[in-house]
């Protein structure tokens, strides 16, 4: 793939940089930062990519914030780059080009629930958990779990999903309208509160996974379900990968309603064992969750219980104790940690990738992938959304070995070729970011990345917003 970055695009001149910070130090005072520790705090800081931090950074509070801020740099043509929490993975926050960086952190309100229609109104900055947290007293939740306590707006930015996806959706699926900041600072609406519209050109989901590169969302309308009257957490091992995907597939085909299905491999159990303190059997293993009355939950165990068995399958335990299920699924969404928790040293890294593929052809997949990493001497536990298709590689290595560098950018090229193949995708839910433009024309042909560079420049003419991420350079 490279374990490098293609894109670098032209840095903002000095004097304009100077000349916007002077402007926004007038206008926000004391919540514009520029020590170097913040602004590297708001480069990309979670894997093998290099930190890029911003030239200044603007703590945001309202959505007039992001107005000035964006007036501002366009004014200076510097570019602007939103911030939420910064756990996205291919260096969607870092700041090739300079620019300001708007922290989105402070606008953290939850502004309306509408309980009765399922749905709710927030700014950017709200994290699943502290919005759960709100929720629960009225029997509500978000079902988007992409494992880290994401912001709602950079989940929104980037596509995210996450554990839940196979039955709840991704965030596509989960957002009814935005509010997203422009190039001239003006306010797009792009929907309403109604859960079906057939009004115009669906700029939402425009937005939704566009990574900050066509404006700033400032404000979301999204999707509510109720808490489930009973949730069953379970396990199963099995004797190999292909037959674990096997019995999803046939969950799946029998109408299951599963929650969630989540694919360890034997490395990544290990991993997660040692890290977490379980006991799990040391082969590849299937985390599920069931949702529903005490009667359905009890009835869809039983019946996945069955056909994992006949897949092959070891013992099939499940609770619904919250203390037990909480200690399983926070393990599983510890995985990146104890991953990093296998390999120390000073030069020691994880190159995050996922890549998602049809389900018929995921036990493919990861086969192949498992004995690449063999053949290479890599060390890349593995983890997946089994019940779409979607599998992460944490992958460990030394970023000043350039031998296992060499080796871990094969690897990394013939995952994402691997999985091009078999009609799959070069992410399902990291994005694309700085890591993975290399790959979008193979997948998706030069006129689809022509239109897409047509719709940015017409949102964004300046290239202001978020520029080096997504679109290759020459396109």
């Amino acid at each position: 793939m490279g374990l490098t970055i293609t894109n670098t695009p032209k840095r903002a001149e000095p004097q304009a940089v100077a000349s916007a910070i002077e402007a926004l130090a007038a206008r926000f005072g004391n919540r514009l930062v520029t020590s170097l520790a913040v602004r590297e705090q708001h480069g990309h800081t979670t894997t093998w990519l290099p930190n890029q931090p911003p030239d200044a950074v603007v703590m945001a509070q309202e959505t007039a914030d992001i107005q000035d801020t964006v007036r501002i740099c366009a004014q200076h043509n510097v570019p602007v780059i939103a911030f939420g929490t910064g756990t996205s993975l291919e260096g969607h926050v870092n700041a090739p080009a300079g620019g300001i960086c708007i922290d989105l952190r402070d606008m953290n309100k939850i502004l309306e629930v509408h309980a009765e229609d399922l749905d709710c109104v927030i700014q950017p900055g709200v994290t699943r958990k502290a919005l759960n947290e709100n929720l629960r007293d009225q029997g509500l939740f978000f079902p988007i779990d992409p494992g880290a306590d994401a912001s709602i707006g950079g989940m929104a930015a980037t596509r995210a999903s996450g554990t839940n996806a196979v039955r709840y959706g991704t965030m596509r699926d989960n957002i009814l309208a935005l509010k997203v900041v422009r190039g001239d600072g003006e306010i797009i609406t792009t929907g309403t509160r109604a859960k079906k519209s057939a009004a115009g050109y669906d700029l939402t989901h425009l937005f939704v996974g566009s990574e900050g590169t066509l404006g700033i969302i400032s404000e979301l309308t999204i999707k509510l379900r109720g808490i489930p009257e009973t949730i069953a957490a379970a396990s199963c091992s099995f004797p190999s990968v292909s037959d674990a995907c096997q019995a999803v597939i046939l969950a799946i085909q029998t109408g299951i309603p599963l929650a969630r299905i989540e694919l360890m491999s034997e490395s990544q159990v290990k991993a997660v064992n040692a890290y977490s303190k379980l006991t799990l059997p040391e082969t590849p293993l299937l985390l599920l969750e069931f949702h529903g009355s005490e009667v359905e939950v009890g009835e869809q165990s039983k019946n996945f219980g069955a056909i994992a068995k006949d897949c092959g399958g070891g013992d099939f335990t499940w609770t619904t104790r919250p203390e037990d299920r909480n200690k399983l699924w926070q393990a599983r969404h510890d995985a990146y940690w104890s991953v990093r928790a296998l390999r120390q040293g000073d030069g020691v890294g994880v190159v995050a990738t996922d890549v998602c593929v049809p389900i018929s052809r995921l036990a493919d997949c990861v086969g192949e992938t498992e004995a690449d990493l063999n053949r290479l001497g890599l060390l890349a536990p593995i983890v997946g959304h089994v019940g779409d298709g979607n599998f992460h590689c944490s992958l460990l290595c030394d970023v000043n070995d350039a031998e296992e560098l060499a080796r871990a950018d094969e690897f990394m090229h013939r995952l994402v070729e691997r999985a091009q193949s078999m009609d799959g995708t070069c992410t399902g839910e990291h994005g694309i970011g700085q890591g993975k433009q290399k790959y979008l024309q193979a997948e998706l042909g030069l006129e689809a990345l022509q239109a897409m560079r047509a719709i940015k420049q017409a949102l964004d003419p300046q290239n202001i917003f978020n520029p080096g991420k997504i679109l290759p350079q020459g396109v």
